[in-house]
C-alpha cells in the first residue's frame, strides 16, 4: 500500500475516526493526549506519558492495545524491581529426555505494547534494561539475543508528584521517547461526565479494530509522505533555536535554557508531522503539524536553566515564545 493509491488519506482518517469514538466508550476528554498517542503509535515511536495519578492513564493504554488486537503487559517499575523480572530469566528444567537444561522464561517486556508504570522509581539499572529493549526492539539474555514481538510501543508514565526515593531518567534516555505527552485534569463537564458513567452501567466493552499487521503498514505508509523542503527546514530551525551559546542564538535561550534538543528531535518534528497528516486525512506535511508537536517533542528534550526555574519560566513558556520567534515558512 502506498500514497500513489486513491483516497489513501482519506481512508486513514476513517481510521482514525472509528478509533477516537471507539476509545470514548472508555475514555472521556483527553483528545490531544489520544492524538499524540496515535501519532506516536503509527510513527514508530514510544511516548513518555507525565500527569498526577488517577486520569485513567492505564485504562487508555489497555484501550489502544485492544483496539489494536495486540498483547498488552503493564509492569509497575518499583525501588527493588530487577532487570531480570522485566526482560526474563533462565531455569533450570527437567527435559522430556530425564536431563537437565536450561530455559529462557520470557519477562513481560515480550509483548507489544508495554505499560511502563512509574518508571522513575527503579534504579538507572532497570531502567537501562528497559530502555536498551525499546532502543534495539530486542533483549540478551545470558549471551543470547532475543527479538521481542512487532510491533514493539511502550508508553512509561511519570508521577510529577512524590519525587523522593526517585530515579529521573537523565536527558539522554529521556530523548528516545518520541514525545512527552502531558495528561491533565479533565474539565469538569468531562469529569462529570466521568463521574456518572462509572458509577451507573457498566462500561461497553472495547471491539478490536484492527492487528498487528495494520499497525506495520501505518507505520510503514506513514514514511512514505512527502514533507515540502520549507517545512523540513523549519522544524530544524525550530530545533537548532534552543540550543544556547552558539552565535545565532536568541538572547531568551541564552538566559533560560541550559541544554537544547538535540537531531532527533528533528527527526521527531519531521515523523511526527507526517503521521499527523495522514491521522487528519492530508498526504502532505503542514506548518500546522510541526507547530502542533512542538510541545511533546521539545519539552523533556530542553534542559531549563537555574535561572530560568527561579523566574518562574516553564519550559512550555519557553516553546510558546520559540514558536513566536522563528519565522514560519
Amino acid at each position: 500500500m502506498t500514497l500513489t493509491e486513491p483516497n489513501l488519506a482519506t481512508q486513514i482518517q476513517d481510521a482514525r475516526d472509528r478509533i477516537v469514538g471507539e476509545l470514548s466508550k472508555a475514555i472521556v476528554g483527553q483528545h490531544d493526549v489520544i492524538e499524540q498517542l496515535l501519532i506516536s503509535l503509527f510513527a514508530g515511536g514510544h511516548c513518555l506519558i507525565t500527569g498526577p495519578p488517577g486520569l485513567a492513564k492505564t485504562l487508555l493504554v489497555r484501550s489502544v492495545a485492544q483496539i489494536f488486537h495486540l498483547d498488552f503487559s503493564r509492569i509497575q517499575f518499583t525501588p527493588d524491581l530487577m532487570p531480570v523480572d522485566i526482560v526474563g530469566t533462565e531455569i533450570l528444567e527437567e527435559t522430556d529426555q530425564g536431563h537437565r537444561a536450561l530455559s529462557f522464561v520470557k519477562g513481560p517486556v515480550f509483548a507489544n505494547v508495554i505499560l511502563a508504570d512509574e518508571i522513575n522509581r527503579t534504579p538507572p539499572k532497570t531502567q537501562a534494561a528497559m530502555l536498551e529493549a525499546m532502543q534495539e526492539h530486542q533483549v540478551t539474555a545470558a549471551g543470547t539475543r532475543y527479538e521481542l514481538p512487532q510491533p514493539f510501543f511502550v508508553l512509561a508514565t511519570q508521577n510529577p508528584i512524590e519525587m523522593e526515593g526517585t530515579y529521573p531518567l537523565p536527558e539522554a534516555q529521556l530523548d528516545r521517547f518520541l514525545f512527552n505527552v502531558r495528561i491533565d485534569y479533565l474539565p469538569p463537564e468531562d469529569e462529570l461526565a466521568v463521574v456518572l458513567r462509572t458509577t451507573s452501567t457498566k462500561p461497553e466493552p472495547i471491539e478490536p479494530l484492527f492487528n498487528g499487521e495494520d499497525v506495520l503498514r501505518f507505520q510503514s505508509i506513514v514514511r512514505d509522505v512527502p514533507i515540502a523542503q520549507p517545512i523540513a527546514e523549519y522544524a530544524v530551525r525550530l530545533v537548532q533555536a534552543t540550543r544556547p551559546a552558539r552565535p545565532e542564538t536568541l538572547d531568551f535561550i541564552n538566559e533560560w535554557v541550559g541544554w537544547g534538543a538535540g537531531t532527533r528531535a528533528s527527526q521527531t518534528l519531521v515523523l511526527g508531522a507526517k503521521a499527523r497528516a495522514l491521522l487528519f486525512g492530508r498526504a502532505h506535511v503542514q506548518t500546522e503539524d510541526i507547530v502542533a508537536l512542538a510541545h511533546p517533542t521539545l519539552r523533556h528534550r530542553v534542559l531549563p536553566t537555574y535561572k530560568a526555574e527561579a523566574e518562574g519560566v516553564t519550559i512550555e513558556k519557553i516553546i510558546d515564545q520559540l514558536l513566536e520567534t522563528v519565522p514560519k515558512p
